[in-house]
């Protein structure tokens, strides 16, 4: 039996993908700019959210490599055989399948594509050093470069086809948020809550979107102490009378993560609490107020410290106040270049979306102990800020239960 290294498996017809084809021939046409810039021959992109972005296609890894390879006049990915015509279907990009007969078949189909020698532009921060040694064994590149910080660049500024994509998604949230909202009683488990709304947003997304393909939608629901870290799992803890929550509605359309999180109680909100929530309300407003085109993340953040500062409650912020969204989820993608963060002076352009999320973690044992934590994500116009989330923040709405 011949076991070949590669063969195209184009099963089937295209798929729809989440955007028009004009779309990712823009996005292709910007990543041959930074080819040409840079005097490469070739990218070879390796991760999800990079391969998602310029060829469609989302892949799931399970321990084995894909690639979206782009010369001056091709794009092709590289998928493994147990994908079948997937990768193809839901590709704007041709597709070769690498078998698993023999061992680093992957990086021979790459090195076909490319050719030996040649310039070569790859993601430093995502391949392993078993990985990179494998593409100079194989590409033998006459000079390599990392073009992750050239891309991610591209990727901060988004289409107006992206943001209605986006916007979509915050109003996904804001269903899932509606739908926690309507369980939470005493007594109920973490898990419980958390599945309601997570069911409600796939039922929204395959409404709103009936040819997508379905993943990685899910709800972080927290209450008492596990309330004091972002991602803290859900548990089967029960609620009780008096508790902190935080809502977390994070729902995945096309790659495509936004969120909505909230802080809540149950039933009541004893006085100690209340003045960090309307604290922490306070500077999410404030926050808010700041996200306009011009102003730098190092410059809002730097506002937002001296604003908690006076208030004597800078020392129990946790994080970061807010960061890109686009194409990215908890497994890939981060836009690091774009967060309110002191060491980030990226200034803030039309066409951007980013979060303002405080938060304020106040240790177990301390009056109004727990983790307080507002979100809304925003568009930045020419003359100001779009708030694409609905979902009302703060005591007035969400002592509940």
């Amino acid at each position: 039996m011949n076991r070949p290294e590669q063969y195209r498996f184009h099963n089937g017809e295209k798929a729809a993908l989440p955007f028009a084809a004009e779309e990712y021939e823009d996005r292709l046409a910007g990543l041959r700019d930074i080819l040409e810039m840079h005097s490469l021959d070739a990218i070879v992109l390796t991760s999800m959210h990079n391969v998602a972005y310029y060829s469609g296609f989302l892949y799931c890894s399970f321990g084995r490599p894909y690639a979206c390879v782009v010369t001056p006049t091709e794009c092709v990915t590289v998928s493994a055989g147990i994908d079948a015509g997937q990768p193809w279907r839901r590709s704007f990009a041709d597709n070769v399948t690498y078998t698993d007969w023999t061992r680093d078949n992957f990086w021979r189909v790459v090195a076909g594509i490319v050719g030996t020698g040649r310039a070569v532009g790859v993601e430093a921060d995502h391949l392993t050093m078993v990985q990179a040694e494998k593409f100079s064994h194989f590409l033998k590149p006459k000079r390599g470069m990392d073009i992750a910080p050239a891309t991610m660049q591209q990727r901060m500024i988004k289409s107006e086809a992206e943001i209605a994509l986006i916007k979509a998604g915050a109003a996904v949230a804001d269903v899932g948020g509606y739908a926690i909202r309507e369980v939470i009683r005493e007594g109920i488990r973490e898990i419980d809550v958390a599945m309601a709304g997570r069911d409600a947003m796939e039922a929204e997304i395959a409404k709103r979107f009936p040819d997508a393909e379905y993943r990685d939608t899910w709800v972080w629901f927290q209450s008492g102490i596990n309330t004091d870290g972002a991602h803290n799992p859900v548990t089967g803890r029960k609620l009780k009378r008096g508790d902190i929550l935080s809502l977390n509605c994070f729902p995945m359309i096309s790659g495509y993560y936004t969120a909505l999180e909230r802080t809540l109680f149950v039933g009541e909100v004893d006085a100690a609490s209340l003045k960090i929530w309307e604290a922490n309300v306070a500077a999410h407003e404030f926050g808010m107020g700041l996200l306009r085109s011009g102003n730098s993340c190092s410059d809002i953040t730097a506002q937002i410290n001296g604003f908690l500062a006076e208030r004597d409650l800078l020392q129990y912020r946790t994080f970061g106040y807010g960061h890109s969204f686009g194409l990215l989820s908890h497994f890939y993608g981060r836009e690091a270049g774009l967060e309110l963060r002191e060491d980030i002076d990226t200034v803030l352009e039309p066409g951007m979306v980013i979060s303002m999320e405080p938060m304020l973690t106040i240790p177990h044992g301390q009056p109004g102990a727990g983790g307080y934590r507002e979100h809304d994500i925003l568009v930045i116009g020419e003359d100001g800020a779009e708030d694409i989330t609905t979902y009302p923040y703060g005591p007035g709405f969400n002592i509940v239960g």
